[in-house]
């Protein structure tokens, strides 16, 4: 999924079809389909942005970010060297460089050239 308030350009989510409330309560099956999916996204943003590296990390539980209780979901943040400026620090103010409409079409032609695990 396509982050609608991202972090960064190309800011993915990797959420299993599965609800469940913590990251140890998922089937291994599910674990693997969702590193699996997360590999492929992965390889689609290194086409479609070349980024320089990647935040990548879980939300688990309401509190922590998820939204609400039963539900967790994998982040994938592009980062790119000197992404960060002062804008967010001093005027509050996330510059986001391409519209998510242009981002995503670029996501949505790289998915469809790369393979999916």
């Amino acid at each position: 999924m396509l982050n609608l308030y991202p972090y960064n350009n190309g800011h993915l989510m990797v959420a299993p079809y599965e609800h469940v409330g913590a990251f140890d309560q998922l089937s291994a099956e599910t674990l693997a389909d969702m590193m699996a999916q997360a590999q492929w996204a992965i390889r689609a943003l290194k086409a479609a942005m070349n980024p320089d590296g990647f935040n990548m990390g879980i939300n688990m539980g309401k509190v922590a970010g998820a939204g609400f209780a039963e539900h967790i979901h994998y982040h994938i943040v592009p980062r790119w060297n000197g992404d960060t400026n002062f804008m967010p620090v001093i005027g509050d103010i996330k510059v986001m460089p391409e519209h998510l409409d242009v981002v995503y079409e670029k996501l949505l032609q790289a998915l469809a050239e790369t393979k999916a695990s």
